[in-house]
């Protein structure tokens, strides 16, 4: 299931951590007589989408595998070059990794066809166990399986947490944008301003204002900025119209504009909302959605059309996944293009530096309200510490924790 890692002579360094991988050497050329056809790189996406679990980590590992060492589509160099690219704007950053490559060998139609190859493994899967979700998750029995899975799932998140914060807290200015995003989330702002404001931030801080003229961002990256402003616009527009499936489309298109990274931050952005303001989920509905990303093939993100379906049936995850989906599609259409200036661009480096400040920031609040859920005895306390530890100790990815928290709790069901 898991792909092989990538050797150590060239790391996979993801966004979450913060840094960005090696620039390839512009003498490098690229041979255009290795790409594929356009239905061979299709189903090749559609094998990854199929067999891929757990992390970004994961599917960018396999992707590796296929595209570079496998068929020899493209260099390893590219491939970095084009996650560097992808690590640079909103989306999801494995699969921008699968539209970046479509693109590339086959244009606009392997970018589109590919990236849906990909992810409509995960949506379908996520549909299924939303669908058995509704129709078995009210039995007591099921609610015995959760009471093993929400502790291991919050170990998941705090694994997340750790990972990001312990790369990208270098430095003072990166604590004081994290205390920043802290202080804004105390406030009740809304997350799709938060990230978005911490990403200015980081351009403020990292990057001296007397040097901005000389060095302006790509015009790409300054029209996506201000989709996280326009957040709160999306949302109240789709307040106002009656359509349920409206609201959610608009609603998980607000949250695909402004989600940078681990499939975690989804959950740090619509925790609140989904909960609370709308009132679509319970707080232990929204922890067996992340049980459910990380055991589902494909894209993590892909557990938004399972919280969809509990919203909305069928429909309501079929417009939740486009929703979260879509701003990643354009983006990548718009910027593919821009590569080489959004690689060397200072100042979009600047701005994601202090995006994954905010993200950690927000991904903390979703670890606190998660173990209110999660820690209700000593034994979950328990269950909570032994996922850290393989976690941390055996570097097991986190769906294998989640498949064995659900053996467990088959077993505690029969005796």
């Amino acid at each position: 299931m898991c792909a092989e890692k990538i050797p150590e002579t060239q790391p996979y360094m993801p966004q979450e951590a913060g840094v960005q991988p090696p620039l390839p050497q512009d003498d490098q050329a690229e041979d255009p007589s290795r790409y594929p056809r356009l239905w061979t790189y299709v189903l090749t996406c559609l094998k990854i989408g199929a067999i891929s679990f757990g992390a970004p980590t994961a599917h960018i590992a396999m992707m590796e595998n296929e595209f570079v060492k496998r068929h020899k589509w493209i260099s390893q160099e590219t491939l970095l070059d084009l996650l560097s690219a992808a690590n640079l704007v909103p989306g999801p950053n494995a699969s921008e990794l699968c539209y970046h490559v479509g693109y590339l060998t086959n244009g606009y139609p392997g970018l589109i066809l590919g990236g849906l190859a990909f992810i409509t493994p995960a949506f379908i899967t996520a549909v299924i166990m939303a669908a058995l979700y509704v129709r078995f998750g009210a039995l007591p029995q099921v609610g015995e399986l959760f009471y093993i899975l929400n502790p291991l799932v919050l170990a998941i998140v705090v694994d997340t947490t750790w990972r990001i914060s312990k790369s990208s807290f270098k430095g003072w200015k990166q604590f004081a944008i994290f205390g920043a995003a802290i202080l804004m989330k105390l406030l009740n702002w809304n997350e799709g301003i938060i990230l978005p404001l911490c990403g200015v931030l980081g351009i403020v801080l990292h990057h001296s204002l007397d040097r901005l003229p000389r060095s302006a961002p790509p015009a790409a990256l300054l029209s996506l900025t201000p989709l996280g402003f326009l957040g709160p616009v999306f949302s109240q527009a789709g307040s106002l119209l009656d359509n349920l499936y409206v609201r959610i489309f608009l609603y998980f298109f607000k949250t695909g504009s402004v989600m940078f990274g681990s499939a975690m931050v989804l959950f740090a952005l619509i925790e609140k909302d989904v909960t609370q303001r709308f009132g679509w989920l319970t707080m232990q509905q929204l922890t067996d959605a992340i049980a459910v990303g990380q055991i589902t093939p494909g894209p993590v993100t892909s557990a938004s059309s399972f919280v969809g379906y509990l919203v909305g049936g069928f429909w309501g995850g079929f417009w939740a996944m486009v929703g979260v989906f879509l701003p990643s599609f354009i983006i990548v259409m718009i910027t593919a293009p821009l590569l080489k200036r959004m690689r060397d661009s200072i100042v979009a480096k600047a701005f994601l530096k202090g995006v994954n400040a905010g993200v950690v920031a927000l991904i903390l609040f979703v670890v606190i309200v998660l173990a209110q859920n999660a820690l209700t005895d000593v034994w979950t306390a328990l269950l909570l510490v032994g996922g850290l530890l393989v976690l941390f100790k055996l570097d097991l990815p986190p769906y294998v924790l989640v498949l064995s928290g659900i053996a467990l709790g088959f077993l505690r069901i029969a005796l």
